[in-house]
């Protein structure tokens, strides 16, 4: 249990100080690591009063930042191949050319792009009702901007708008994090008897001075190596958050604010207007793909947090979703209640064609007393899919998987 999870009242204002940094609709986070590219590499050693981990770390659960704007940085490293053709087989009716009349500017499918290859942020935020992240891409923009009741997206690509409203159960509580704060949170999540937590000096970003902590599990079988949270030394706000391998080489996934203000933002970052002969599509009109509702969120966390290895009621068959295990070892269990990947993509020599040789180069067949099935990789996550239908996934090596797998037996 990380330190100040034993104090109810810092933990509820670790969580209010999240919400103010990125827009409601991507606060949501199921999970997240993420990591800082070279570009922005540590520039001094400014000399800083010795802190402890603890209290860094309390340092941050207390950081009640409300006003900043910034760029921030995102490079992710997860060993996937190119989809090519495979796109359109994959993706959901939410995108750009796919089925449905789902829009391209819904931010449930728009920010996933985050999750590979580099991408440059505009952020902003003035209090807890008003938040604008923008992707800047080559020739176009998508920005996500919360103000009030109102949840915009705008794709300029497409001239495509997305208007949902913020009080919404459950709305895009699926999507990926955005900026080192969000990620921070996750990993702080971790912290516990398995793991190693200490101060590894001192560094400047982003114009700002900052304490560095390390945060490095304890247990063998993670594919987690270490990970950096630089913590601007006054603030308690994460300004970097590096996430590097077991394995080694690059970080996995990188992200760190290459320039920060904490001034107001000017009122006019909020206002939105959707332009003259764009495409409007309401929440309610939308077909993009099923979310994850809070309920299994609270569920999935129960279960992380408080009850390794017991049943916590979540969808996908009769004995729902558990982890086993525990700390960075921990296995997520889900029981799909029928042969293949949940949502109907089939594993092993099920799939042919493209399909099949895009599965083919992700896995690798595995047999042993719970069956047969396939190992999914990337240089984080990986999942193990049986045959008879039950996922094991987590961040942990094949032979973890496989392991967990024979436990259940």
């Amino acid at each position: 249990m990380a330190p100040y999870e034993s104090d109810d009242s810092t933990t509820a204002r670790r969580r209010k100080a999240a919400r103010y940094v990125v827009p409601v609709a991507v606060v949501g986070v199921a999970a997240g690591t993420i990591g800082l590219v070279p570009a922005l590499a540590d520039s001094g050693s400014p000399d800083l009063p010795k802190i402890t981990a603890e209290q860094l770390i309390q340092k941050i659960a207390e950081s009640d930042v409300q006003r900043l704007s910034g760029t921030v940085k995102i490079t992710t490293d997860l060993g996937l191949p190119d989809l090519g053709g495979l796109e359109g087989a994959l993706g959901g009716a939410g995108a750009p050319g796919g089925e449905g009349d789902g829009s391209a500017a819904d931010p449930s499918a728009k920010l996933t792009e985050l999750a590979t290859g580099t991408h440059t942020l505009r952020v902003a935020a003035d209090g807890p009702d008003r938040q604008k992240l923008s992707v800047l891409e080559d020739a176009a923009e998508y920005s996500l901007i919360h103000n009030g009741k109102d949840v915009w997206g705008y794709d300029s690509a497409s001239n495509e708008v997305f208007h949902g409203t913020a009080g919404d159960a459950g709305q895009h509580s699926a999507e990926p994090p955005a900026t080192p704060k969000d990620f921070a949170d996750q990993a702080l999540k971790a912290v516990g008897d398995t793991t190693s937590v200490t101060v590894d000096g001192t560094a400047q970003v982003a114009g700002r001075d900052a304490y560095k902590l390390l945060i490095e599990p304890r247990q063998s079988g993670s594919t987690v190596g270490a990970i950096s949270i630089a913590v601007d030394a006054k603030t308690g706000l994460p300004l970097k958050f590096t996430l590097t391998p077991a394995s080694g080489g690059a970080a996995v996934v990188d992200a760190g604010f290459t320039k920060i203000s904490y001034a107001k933002p000017a009122a006019a970052t909020f206002d939105f207007t959707p332009p003259k002969g764009a495409r409007v599509t309401e929440e309610s009109e939308s077909q993009a793909g099923r979310q994850v509702t809070p309920q299994e969120e609270e569920d999935l966390a129960k279960g992380l947090e408080e009850g390794f290895g017991k049943d916590t009621g979540g969808p996908g068959g009769s004995e729902g979703m558990k982890v086993i295990g525990e700390g960075w070892t921990s296995v997520a269990v889900l029981d799909t209640g029928g042969a293949g990947i949940p949502g109907g993509l089939p594993s092993g020599d099920a799939a042919g064609g493209d399909l099949g040789g895009f599965l083919d180069s992700l896995g690798d067949r595995v047999k042993g007393d719970f069956g047969s099935g396939t190992v999914f990789k990337t240089r984080l996550i990986n999942a193990l899919i049986t045959d008879d239908g039950t996922v094991y996934a987590g961040a942990v090596t094949k032979e973890a998987l496989v392991k967990a797998a024979e436990s259940e037996r």
